[in-house]
């Protein structure tokens, strides 16, 4: 291996790498680590490998640490945006696979708005997984580092830990993202998003990412969070989410199926050179 080529786009700030599973192979996990760090790598919140021996596009998402994400809202916007560019998909909807299921992608407006049905969002802890009591957890007290919350679990075919607030504080997403992500409560970790009802249409939220930490934005994360919002009844069926990256638009249909829409802008192709591992065992 001597060089490699990623290709990099963002939607609202949230960035991930897109490569060939051929490239991907050349990788460890520890490698991989390194390719998605801010100062001694390209820089990233995750790597999203392109499977293409398939009838249907598949999607890998390794985050920073090295573990694998079952969907993201963010990175199958990207991954679709970067099967419209290497022209594998025209404007029509096409279908993905990933690991949490599959979802149909559209490519709009040029190619700077992608919309994603995401699936249905699932209320039982079994779905998470999450090892509580009950058919559902909503809106129920939970205590992290002294602070009583409440909490609502959502699956997006990840997990989420919603966590409603009166007034949004970006500060306490850092303060205790990671604490309420290693809950032993949930097995596999969980996303979590603190959450603020601006009025039935709009929800302000910040996001710390399972596997990357605190984020921009996410797009399971918007889903997850607009569908806790609205099974408590405290949004109607659009709802747009604000993050500290930007806005993205979620509406419901049927039982909690889960349609978003939100731009991707690509960065650039980028060739990694071995010399980014001459330090590493």
């Amino acid at each position: 291996m001597h060089s490699s080529l990623f290709h990099r786009y963002h939607g609202l700030g949230n960035d991930y790498l897109v490569c060939h599973q051929s490239v991907a192979a050349q990788f460890s996990l520890e490698q991989i680590g390194r390719i998605c760090d801010r100062n001694y790598g390209i820089g990233s919140d995750g790597l999203l490998i392109d499977i293409d021996d398939e009838d249907v596009p598949r999607v890998r998402i390794i985050n920073p640490d090295g573990s694998e994400a079952e969907k993201s809202g963010n990175g199958l916007r990207i991954y679709a945006r970067y099967l419209f560019d290497i022209k594998r998909v025209g404007h029509e909807p096409f279908l993905v696979n990933t690991l949490g299921g599959q979802v149909t992608c559209e490519v709009t407006e040029g190619a700077h708005q992608v919309i994603v049905d995401m699936g249905q969002a699932k209320f039982t802890p079994s779905a998470l997984p999450a090892h509580v009591e009950g058919e559902h957890m909503l809106d129920q007290p939970l205590v992290v580092a002294g602070h009583d919350l409440n909490a609502t679990l959502v699956s997006m075919g990840n997990p989420h830990c919603v966590i409603r607030v009166e007034k949004l504080d970006l500060a306490l997403v850092h303060q205790l993202g990671a604490e309420i992500e290693t809950l032993a409560i949930f097995p596999k970790r969980t996303n979590v998003q603190f959450v603020e009802v601006i009025d039935r249409q709009n929800i302000s939220i910040g996001i710390w990412e399972r596997g990357a930490g605190y984020t921009l934005a996410s797009g399971s994360s918007s889903c997850a969070a607009a569908s806790a919002m609205r099974k408590l009844g405290l949004v109607d069926d659009r709802v747009t989410v604000t993050m500290p990256g930007g806005q993205l638009a979620i509406s419901f249909s049927g039982d909690f199926m889960v349609n978003m829409r939100g731009p991707v802008q690509k960065i650039a192709d980028v060739t990694l050179d071995a010399d980014c591992f001459y330090d590493l065992n």
